[in-house]
């Protein structure tokens, strides 16, 4: 009976645990939906932006005394890997942390690499490894525009003061609830866009110039593409860990069921040798 009561106990623990997993992924499942909904306003400003900033790019003598298109000298490069401060979400954090750490050891393995980490898990285990430059735990706190254009504004302000030589941002992207794949998004220095778009035929006049203009979208674009990050980020995780979640919550049923299989083949044999029992004294008492 021993053995019956500690596989009870098991059923017991094991559909606790398959309740838990079940609400993770329906409290997951209504925060991705919201998380896309901001990814889908968002896009469009974004790509509008992107496609002035080809049109002005491609045409302008500027941009090689804009401070955001210009290379540094430094031999200092910055990785910002966003993660999340939430575990359970499968292979979502440590990917991340993977990708960092062979960015570290390969590509830039003659520079001086530092890590501005976005995230609690990310910071937690890469600060045992690389010098930190800084941590931003809170932004997931409450993700909107004005808390991450404080971060941005820090990134952008290094790489004025030519204090790295790039400046990268690793992050899941965001393709639906089952797929996310990481980013290696070089942020800084701006790479000119070629614009497709043919304009040759027309006069096109800019007031004021196209340096100027571009001296004003550049520092917005760049804003807009990290809070983008932040956001594909956000939902990414809010995807993995709804996949996660179904999956644990399947293996959870499944092993369930043995269990209560197991349970009642016990049982079934515990009952079957009282029953002999009973019969054996019996016939020893008719003897």
């Amino acid at each position: 009976m021993a053995n019956l009561k500690e596989i009870r106990n098991r059923i017991t623990s094991v559909s606790s645990t398959m309740q838990i997993t079940s609400a993770m992924k329906m409290v997951s499942a209504a925060k991705l939906k919201k998380a896309q909904d901001a990814i889908t306003a968002l896009k469009p400003y974004s790509e509008k932006l992107d496609e002035l900033i080809g049109v002005l790019s491609s045409g302008s003598g500027g941009i090689e005394n804009n401070e955001y298109f210009r290379t540094n000298e430094s031999n200092k490069i910055l990785i910002v890997p966003i993660t999340s401060n939430r575990g359970l979400c499968g292979a979502f954090n440590s990917n991340i942390i993977k990708e960092t750490l062979r960015l570290k050891q390969t590509a830039f393995k003659d520079k001086t690499v530092e890590v501005l980490s976005i995230g609690k898990k990310g910071g937690d285990i890469l600060s045992k490894s690389i010098h930190l430059k800084g941590r931003h735990d809170d932004l997931f706190d409450n993700l909107n525009f004005e808390n991450s254009e404080t971060v941005s504004d820090l990134i952008m302000e290094s790489y004025r003061e030519k204090e790295y030589n790039k400046i990268i941002l690793i992050y899941n992207r965001f393709k639906n609830a089952a797929t996310q794949f990481v980013e290696v998004d070089n942020f800084l220095p701006v790479e000119k866009i070629i614009e497709k778009t043919e304009i040759k035929n027309f006069d096109t006049f800019f007031e004021p110039s196209e340096t100027e203009i571009l001296k004003s979208l550049i520092p917005k674009s760049l804003k807009v593409k990290f809070y983008k990050s932040l956001r594909d980020s956000f939902a990414s995780e809010h995807g993995a860990r709804m996949t996660a979640m179904h999956k644990a919550t399947d293996n959870a049923t499944e092993l369930r069921d043995e269990l209560k299989l197991t349970y009642n083949k016990a049982r079934q044999a515990s009952i079957t040798n009282e029953i002999l029992e009973i019969v054996g004294g019996a016939e020893a008492l008719n003897n």
